[in-house]
């Protein structure tokens, strides 16, 4: 089980963390769900021939197929895994996915990459050597799950339920990349 970002101290006082967040998750994914519906339901409707039922009977089934999905995601398996990425001018910290959390220097990242997965929003950060990956705490057994990409092997995390966004991660990021 994964580390809290509250349970380890930054390394900086200027540190930012992004989390994942379950609420917004079911916000999002209600909200997608509701204008799709509202906006097949004519379609359907006139393909299908008109029942006659007003329109509210309409926005109430929205709710409640939004509102059943969305809670279903929300809780399910892929979206219970949590994620934190931390920012400062000590270094990144990053836990996905349940993994333990590591810290490495901004000296030690080769690359940072942000990219789309089909609909996932996916970081991927490319130490410089993995012998300069920090465990944050004693004991810890394995950080994130590394992939192999063109640059080297990389700690990846799924970042399509952080908060605040995966954009202004980018931005925390390229300001202290850039320095």
């Amino acid at each position: 089980m994964s580390i809290a970002p509250e349970e380890v101290r930054a390394p900086a006082r200027d540190a930012m963390l992004f989390r994942s967040s379950p609420v917004r998750t079911f916000v999002m994914v209600f909200a997608v769900l509701m204008v799709a519906y509202v906006a097949v339901s004519p379609v359907v409707g006139w393909i299908a021939g008109d029942s006659g039922d007003p329109w509210w009977v309409t926005a109430v089934q929205a709710v409640l197929i939004g509102a059943a999905v969305a809670g279903a995601y929300a809780v399910s398996a892929r979206a219970a895994l949590s994620t934190w990425v931390r920012v400062s001018s000590g270094g990144l910290e990053l836990a996905a996915q349940e993994s333990d959390p590591v810290l490495l220097d901004w000296a030690d990242i080769a690359a940072v990459v942000i990219r789309r997965d089909g609909l996932r929003t996916v970081l991927d950060v490319v130490p410089v050597d993995l012998d300069s990956v920090h465990p944050v705490q004693e004991g810890d057994t394995g950080g994130p799950a590394l992939a192999d990409t063109p640059r080297g092997p990389a700690f990846t995390a799924d970042l399509t339920q952080i908060w605040p966004s995966p954009r202004a991660l980018r931005r925390a990021i390229n300001r202290h990349l850039s320095r």
